[in-house]
């Protein structure tokens, strides 16, 4: 991130508002004449970010990478997919200075491949010190990936909604649920801003070029085990060639799990498999921090 203190572009998506960073973290301060508005008061002992530098499997993108994405599903995050990420996506990454802020997504890694996650004994899927109980058939396996937005390896579940929807093999639609870990050095001021930011590159970078029409339903705090928390429930409408789902419902959590740690829970189940949402939502209630 740039060094330098200043009003940038919202990265929350707020037309026209500009947020103050710190030259570490962004804060809570917004407004819309950044030229006038004097910088906001800051306290005197703020709280470190982390490290700003990540290696090449952990400059994560998000939740799905955008080819690989395209055969998963949903953001097909393969990670988080519960649907198929549309072809095409290339996000470039921007740092304050002026750019869109439609632009401050960062790009997917290139290198994420899905992989079996270890085996629980205690039947929880865990990541980020976060966990769920593991979800039974039609739900998969857990598998570990690191295509979250902001994130890093975490743990997920998918359940097959619509095999090819588009003809091709391996382009699959599917209901996903997962948690993992955020990299504290992208400096979220808390953990809604982190919610509205990451909800935002997902629908942006993930349906690139798909009119896709997002409802949020609810948006409130979601405090886990006494630990901070912000959710964002969201309706998301789209019509894609050959796929029978045409909206599809998303849950997406984030947890202040330690200090600056910011931890993720994420689930997306489409209008075709319905039935699968009480017991995503029932995993979201058990919803555990881990130490």
């Amino acid at each position: 991130m740039a060094s330098q203190a200043g009003w940038y572009p919202d990265p929350g998506g707020q037309p026209g508002m500009y947020r103050y960073w710190t030259g570490t973290a962004w804060t809570e301060a917004i407004t819309p004449y950044p030229q006038t508005t004097p910088a906001p008061q800051l306290p005197s002992s703020p709280v470190p970010a982390g490290p700003t530098v990540r290696s090449s499997r952990s400059t994560v993108g998000w939740i799905v990478g955008i080819a690989a994405v395209v055969v998963i599903g949903l953001f097909a995050w393969a990670m988080f997919g519960t649907g198929g990420s549309i072809p095409g996506a290339n996000p470039s990454p921007r740092v304050p200075g002026g750019e869109s802020s439609a632009d401050i997504c960062p790009q997917p890694a290139t290198d994420s491949t899905a992989s079996a996650a270890p085996t629980q004994s205690d039947g929880r899927v865990r990541a980020g010190n976060l966990s769920f109980p593991e979800l039974g058939d039609p739900w998969s396996a857990p598998t570990v990936d690191n295509r979250v937005p902001y994130g890093d390896f975490g743990a997920e579940q998918s359940a097959m909604d619509q095999e090819d929807y588009d003809g091709q093999s391996g382009h699959s639609w599917v209901s996903s649920i997962m948690v993992a870990p955020l990299l504290s050095g992208e400096g979220f001021p808390s953990t809604k801003s982190a919610a509205e930011l990451i909800l935002k590159c997902v629908v942006g970078i993930y349906y690139d070029n798909t009119n896709v029409q997002r409802n949020d339903t609810s948006s409130k705090a979601h405090p886990v085990d006494g630990h901070d928390g912000w959710l964002i429930e969201s309706e998301l409408s789209f019509s894609i060639p050959g796929l029978n789902a045409t909206s599809e419902t998303v849950l997406l959590a984030v947890v202040q799990v330690d200090g600056s740690e910011y931890s993720l829970f994420y689930a997306s189940v489409p209008n075709t498999s319905a039935d699968r949402l009480p017991e995503v939502r029932a995993a979201l209630a058990d919803l555990k921090v881990e130490k």
